[in-house]
C-alpha cells in the first residue's frame, strides 16, 4: 500500500518543480532581452534576469528551511512555455509584431510564476515554515512587478505593432 502523501509532500514536489522553472525563466529572459527590439522591453528583461537570479537562490534558502537539498524536477508547463516562445521567436522574431509576441510570452511565464508562488507561501504558512513563506512572499511580489511592467510596456509596443501592419 502507497504511502500517505501530504501537504508537506506537495509543498516539497512544488518547490522542487518551481526551482526548475525559476532556472529556465533566467534562460528565457537572457534569449529575450537579446530578441528585443525596444531598449525598454530588451532593459526589463535583463533586469528582471538579474532578479531571477535572486530568486533562484531564495529557493534555496527555502530548501535549507525545510532541510532538504535544492533538487529542481523538470517542469511541463515552463517547458510547454518555453518551447511556445521559441515557436513564436522563429514566426515572428523578424516582424513589427516581435516584442508585442514576446511581451506575451513573457507575461505567460510570470502568471504561472504568480500562481506557484501564491501557493507555495500559503502552504509554507500552513506548514509553519514562516521564513520560507517570507521569502516566497517577496518573490510573488517581484514576480507581480515584473508582470505591471510588462503590461506597462505592451501598450506602447502593440500600439506600435498595429500602426505598422495598417
Amino acid at each position: 500500500m502507497a504511502a500517505q502523501k501530504t501537504l508537506s509532500d506537495a509543498f516539497y514536489e512544488t518547490l522542487k518543480d518551481v526551482y526548475y522553472a525559476e532556472k529556465q525563466s533566467v534562460k528565457a529572459l537572457k534569449k529575450s532581452a537579446k530578441a528585443a527590439k525596444s531598449e525598454e522591453l530588451k532593459t526589463a528583461f535583463q533586469n528582471h534576469q538579474e532578479e531571477s537570479a535572486g530568486q533562484v537562490t531564495r529557493l534555496e534558502q527555502v530548501f535549507e528551511i525545510i532541510g532538504k537539498a535544492p533538487r529542481a524536477k523538470t517542469c511541463e508547463a515552463m517547458q510547454g512555455i518555453t518551447s511556445e516562445m521559441e515557436e513564436d521567436l522563429e514566426d515572428f522574431g523578424e516582424t513589427d509584431a516581435a516584442d508585442a509576441v514576446l511581451i506575451g510570452c513573457a507575461q505567460a511565464i510570470e502568471h504561472y510564476e504568480i500562481a506557484r508562488y501564491g501557493m507555495l507561501r500559503t502552504w509554507a504558512t500552513q506548514l509553519g515554515h514562516a521564513d520560507a513563506a517570507k521569502l516566497l512572499e517577496q518573490t510573488l511580489e517581484e514576480e507581480k512587478k515584473a508582470d505591471a511592467l510588462l503590461s506597462q510596456i505592451a501598450e506602447s509596443a502593440n500600439k506600435s505593432a498595429n500602426k505598422k501592419a495598417a
